[in-house]
């Protein structure tokens, strides 16, 4: 009988034995606290009072404060009616054909009012994931920058979406992995390779902003690419809501490659790819060899009339209102309770927990009638578990000062108020 061959895993890349293997017990035990897998509906009677955000599942009612839709706009009711007035339009629901080979104006028609609001050239995706899974190999080989194949340097921690193709960029060329934001690594690499490209979250899931400004000397001096993906603050931050590393980045050129999502602050559905300094050849090639970015999954049009419809909103002096009454939240939650990120105007804060712990946290403050999403192992490195608490502009003055007297109860470390400040 012949020996069959039995296969080793080389883990270069991911450890699949590792993520399932671990992070699948902080899951059943999510699961068997309540805290995962939860279905719950919109309490209509709320839906009328305030942005539709508190839910009921099995009679029991509580405050989602995991939520990415930082400005509320995904209840607004022009969004809402800007995608049915999309299908009133165009009469059809999803166009199911590449659009390299026939499309509808819809997404164009949202391209063009996305170049605007950024000032610069806009390819939508019916996700950030796709988006990335369809750009980053072109980066790789060279052909999404100046033709020369780059040392890949990947953020260590880098959002799934990203770090997922680290083995797919290293059929195309070297692969590494940086500490996080560390600009030395970086500016050694920069020193050693014709060519190099980072790639990292300017807004990072777990809280904070990239280096944007220190990249951009990087960029300067060494002709450094850099591919954020700025999903967690389009909206919420900046003038029309261009996101952090459109507003604070000095390199706006094809050295500056941006995702973002319009399923979180934007209030919609699909990503938008922003860039600045191609010509239309190199558009051309990400359409039409960017995987699915060309398959027949494209934004529906429903998604495209409501994301036009944000797009009018980001243009008028509302989204600065409603920027503004999130900050506001923020900062109480800031003064209530202290975090690392306490004091940026970045709108999620993880509360620090232990692996031991912050189940049985988690539980506690859902019971009190609040939700947070309990974050561990793969999600944050081994020993660095918390509650992951996501400000919105809809959120109360009582809802927050509430959550916040619960996180207090469970381990949270209260604020402690500056020499002279009064107690809030």
């Amino acid at each position: 009988m012949t020996e069959r061959i039995t296969i080793t895993p080389t883990h270069r890349y991911r450890n699949n034995d590792k993520l399932i293997g671990i992070g699948n017990e902080f899951w059943d035990m999510s699961e068997r606290n309540g805290l995962a897998g939860i279905v719950a509906g919109l309490d209509s009677g709320v839906l009328r009072t305030t942005e539709g955000h508190e839910f009921v599942a099995d009679g029991h009612e509580f405050v989602n404060f995991s939520c990415c839709s930082y400005l509320d706009l995904d209840s607004h009711p022009k969004v809402i009616e800007g995608g049915l007035d999309a299908l009133r339009r165009y009469g059809v629901l999803d166009h199911c054909i590449a659009r390299s080979r026939v499309q509808i104006p819809a997404m164009l028609e949202l391209e063009d009012s996305l170049g605007e609001l950024f000032g610069a050239h806009v390819v939508c995706s019916i996700a950030a994931s796709t988006a990335t899974f369809g750009l980053l190999p072109l980066i790789a080989s060279g052909h999404l920058g100046n033709g020369t194949r780059p040392l890949m340097i990947f953020d260590k921690n880098a959002h799934i979406s990203m770090s997922n193709l680290k083995p797919v960029c290293a059929d195309e060329t070297e692969v590494v992995t940086s500490p996080h934001h560390d600009l030395d690594f970086i500016e050694d690499a920069c020193r050693k390779y014709a060519r190099v490209a980072y790639v990292c979250d300017g807004s990072d899931s777990l809280g904070g902003y990239a280096p944007v400004k220190e990249l951009a000397e990087l960029q300067d001096k060494y002709g450094l690419l850099v591919y954020y993906d700025d999903s967690h603050s389009l909206s919420a931050y900046g003038e029309r809501g261009v996101g952090y590393v459109r507003t604070h980045s000095p390199v706006l050129d094809e050295r500056t490659i941006v995702v973002v999502t319009l399923n979180k602050a934007f209030g919609t559905s699909g990503a938008a790819i922003v860039l600045d300094g191609y010509e239309k050849e190199t558009l051309r090639i990400i359409e039409r060899f960017g995987g699915a970015l060309n398959y027949s999954q494209l934004l529906n049009t429903a998604a495209v009339g409501a994301g036009l419809a944000s797009a009018e909103i980001h243009r008028t002096p509302e989204l600065t209102t409603r920027q503004n009454a999130l900050y506001r939240n923020i900062e109480l939650f800031d003064s209530l309770v202290h975090t690392e990120q306490t004091g940026s105007t970045y709108p999620i804060r993880l509360v620090p927990m232990s692996d031991e712990t912050v189940i049985e946290a988690g539980r506690r403050v859902f019971e009190a009638g609040f939700y947070v999403s309990p974050v561990f192992f793969p999600i944050v490195a081994r020993g660095t578990a918390g509650l992951r608490v996501m400000m919105r502009a809809g959120q109360t003055e009582e809802q927050i000062r509430k959550l916040c007297a619960v996180l207090t109860e469970v381990g949270a470390s209260a604020a402690i108020p500056a020499p002279g400040e009064a107690i809030r």
